[in-house]
C-alpha cells in the first residue's frame, strides 16, 4: 500500500515538473535584446498623420504609433518606453534584416514577398486598407478614368506603385506614371501641380489632405485599386516575440469587443480579498482570460507577467478608443467598414484568450 502511494505520489510530482517545463519557457532572442536595452525600438512612419506623425517638438503620435506603445506597455508595464526609428517605404525591408529595428508598425501591407524575401512575420491586421487616388476638386472627375491623358504621382518602391501600373494597363489608360522616393515628396509633386492625380493607401490620402491649407480643395476618389492589409512586423527569428506582438493586438481587440477600456479596466481587476467564485460571478471569464486574472495564465508564456493586458488598456486603451483618437479626425469611418469589429459586420477579430 505504501509503495503505491510513493508511485502515485511521484507521478504527480513528474507531473508538476513537466508542467513547469511547460510554462516556463527562455526568453527569444529579440524580447531578450529588448529587456536588456530596457527600451522597445519600434520602425515608424513619421509623415503620415493620424498613423505615424512626428511633430515640430519631435514628438510621435498617430494610430500605428499607439501599437508600438502597447507592446511598451507589455513588456514593461511602461508605454513609453520606446525609441521611434522614422523609416522611408524603400528602407523597412533592410531595417527589419539588419535588426535595426525590433518591431515595424509603419502602414506596412502584409504581402507574400515580404513575409518570404524580408525574412519577416506579420502579426494581425490592424488596419484593412486599399490604394486609390486623390486630385483637386477643381479637376471635376468623378473616377480615375475621368483623368484619361494627364499624369499621376506614386511613391515608389512600394505596393501601390504597382498596382497602379496595373490599373492603367488594364482600363488601357494614357496616363503618365511619375515616380517619387517617399510619401512627402509625391505629395509635394502633386500640390505643386506636376501631375494632377496622386496614389497611395487611402489612408494616407486622408492623412495627408487633413494636413492641406485648404482640405476641401482635394477630392478621394472613390475607386479602390487593391487589398492593403497593413500589419506590424518583426524578424523570424524569434517566434515568442511575433507571438507576443500578436497577442497585444488581439488583447486590444477582445477589450473592446467586451467593454473593457482605459476608463474602466481597473473595475474588472480581481480585488484583493475577492474569491475566485465571487470574481467569476462579477466578470465574464474570458475577460478574467484576458487580464490574468484569477490564476489565469497569460504572460507567462512571453516570461511576462500574467496581468500584462492591463498594462497595455489602462496607457493605451482596446482597439476601438485608438482608431476613435487618431483616425475619426481623418474622415476614416469605421462603421460598416471592414475595420469594424465582426460583431458589427468588419473584419476585426480575435483568436479567444485561453
Amino acid at each position: 500500500m505504501v509503495k503505491r502511494i510513493s508511485v502515485v505520489l511521484l507521478a504527480l510530482a513528474i507531473g508538476v515538473v513537466a508542467f513547469a517545463q511547460d510554462t516556463a519557457r527562455p526568453t527569444g532572442p529579440i524580447l531578450q535584446r529588448i529587456v536588456d536595452r530596457g527600451e522597445l525600438i519600434c520602425g515608424v512612419n513619421a509623415t503620415l498623420r493620424g498613423f505615424g506623425f512626428q511633430d515640430a517638438n519631435g514628438q510621435f503620435s498617430g494610430f500605428d504609433v499607439d501599437f508600438c506603445r502597447a507592446l511598451s506597455a507589455a513588456i514593461f508595464g511602461d508605454a513609453s518606453k520606446v525609441q521611434y526609428r522614422p523609416l522611408a517605404a524603400g528602407e523597412r525591408q533592410a531595417a527589419i534584416q539588419s535588426g535595426e529595428v525590433d518591431v515595424m508598425i509603419r502602414n506596412t501591407t502584409s504581402t507574400l514577398t515580404r513575409d518570404v524575401d524580408w525574412g519577416a512575420t506579420f502579426g494581425p491586421t490592424i488596419f484593412y486598407d486599399g490604394a486609390g487616388f486623390m486630385t483637386t476638386a477643381a479637376m471635376g472627375a468623378m473616377a480615375f478614368t475621368d483623368l484619361d491623358g494627364t499624369t499621376t504621382c506614386v511613391q515608389s518602391g512600394t505596393t501601390t506603385e504597382l498596382f497602379v501600373t496595373d490599373y492603367i494597363s488594364v482600363n488601357a489608360l494614357d496616363i503618365e506614371i511619375l515616380k517619387f522616393d517617399d510619401a512627402n515628396a509625391t505629395w509635394e509633386a502633386y500640390l505643386a501641380g506636376r501631375c494632377e492625380s496622386w496614389s497611395t493607401d487611402k489612408s494616407g490620402l486622408a492623412g495627408f489632405r487633413s494636413g492641406a491649407e485648404n482640405p476641401a480643395d482635394h477630392v478621394i476618389l472613390p475607386d479602390t485599386i487593391s487589398k492593403e492589409p497593413l500589419a506590424p512586423l518583426s524578424p523570424e527569428n524569434d517566434t515568442q516575440f511575433a507571438s507576443l506582438v500578436s497577442w497585444v493586438v488581439y488583447g486590444m481587440i477582445e477589450a473592446e469587443e467586451s467593454g473593457v477600456s482605459s476608463e474602466n479596466v481597473a473595475e474588472f481587476v480581481q480585488a484583493e480579498g475577492e474569491t475566485p467564485e465571487d470574481y467569476t460571478v462579477r466578470v465574464l471569464p474570458t475577460v478574467a482570460r484576458l487580464l490574468g486574472q484569477n490564476n489565469n495564465n497569460a504572460g507567462v508564456y512571453f516570461n511576462l507577467s500574467n496581468d500584462f493586458m492591463v498594462a497595455v488598456l489602462s496607457q493605451v486603451g482596446n482597439y476601438g478608443e485608438v482608431y476613435v483618437r487618431n483616425l475619426d479626425a481623418l474622415g476614416l469611418v469605421r462603421e460598416g467598414s471592414a475595420n469594424d469589429l465582426w460583431t458589427r459586420g468588419g473584419l476585426i477579430y480575435s483568436p479567444p484568450f485561453r
